[in-house]
């Protein structure tokens, strides 16, 4: 059972965050800019390569979880996802901020103990999310237009965490985003992507194939990607600024 954070840890403010990337393809994107803006350090930590977890969070200020091609529920296959849920546990514990994207807002909800599992198709492309009341009222979210055409990368989704908040669904999922506590989010959406980013995805064989195989040309990715991620550009700034003032920093 996942517990809250008390008094027992120190809130790691002006420490490193540690962003655990799966694959080189999806890395911090436009987010770096937030990072670098507010002063946030950081460093990649890629468990998929081997590195090792840090052995205690005192100088770790918060997590950031990347996305990737694996499922939440490929352990056996992927078992590096067995110690990123053991580190994302005790962030909680310990009362750090934690922010899931894609597949990390899918390991956060199963840490949580909330089910995680294959969809009915994916979800590909460039596409509107609404946000629900509670994400209207939502100290993060709150920030951006009820409705907001996002990336969207996926064909898992994940049951509403026990006590958490549905802040955002799609066309496709109702699932799109949610709130657990003060400072743990997550966003099924990428808000991160940048033209670059787009471009590799939709030219790397393993995930061209994904795409296509959604039914999505990836040349219409590309061709639309400038115009979006431009848009995205202070939409990102606007919620991400929000997300880490409500961590304090």
């Amino acid at each position: 059972m996942v517990r809250r954070g008390g008094d027992a840890d120190a809130s790691g403010e002006g420490t490193s965050w540690l962003v655990l990337r799966h694959v080189q393809a999806e890395g911090l994107g436009l987010l770096v800019n937030v990072l670098r803006d507010r002063g946030i350090h950081h460093r990649y930590l890629d468990l998929p390569r081997g590195e090792a977890p840090p052995r205690d969070l005192t100088n770790v200020g918060g997590l950031i979880v990347l996305g990737g091609p694996m499922s939440v529920y490929e352990a056996e296959r992927h078992t590096f996802l067995r110690t990123e849920s053991g580190l994302v546990e005790r962030a909680f514990t310990a009362g750090r901020p934690v922010l899931g994207i894609c597949l990390g807002a899918q390991l956060i909800a199963s840490v949580l103990g909330a089910r995680v599992y294959a969809g009915e198709r994916r979800e590909v492309g460039w596409a509107p999310i609404t946000l629900t009341p509670e994400g209207r009222d939502d100290p993060v979210f709150g920030v951006l237009e009820p409705e907001l055409t996002v990336f969207h990368l996926h064909g898992d989704t994940y049951e509403l965490p026990p006590d958490a908040r549905n802040l955002a669904r799609s066309a496709l999922y109702e699932q799109q985003a949610f709130r657990w506590g003060d400072v743990v989010y997550g966003l099924q959406f990428h808000l991160e992507f940048t033209e670059t980013m787009i471009q590799r995805l939709a030219t790397e064989a393993e995930s061209r194939a994904y795409v296509t195989g959604a039914g999505v040309d990836p040349k219409a990715l590309v061709r639309d990607a400038a115009q979006h991620v431009r848009r995205l550009g202070p939409v990102v700034e606007k919620v991400f600024a929000e997300f880490f003032a409500q961590c304090g920093l």
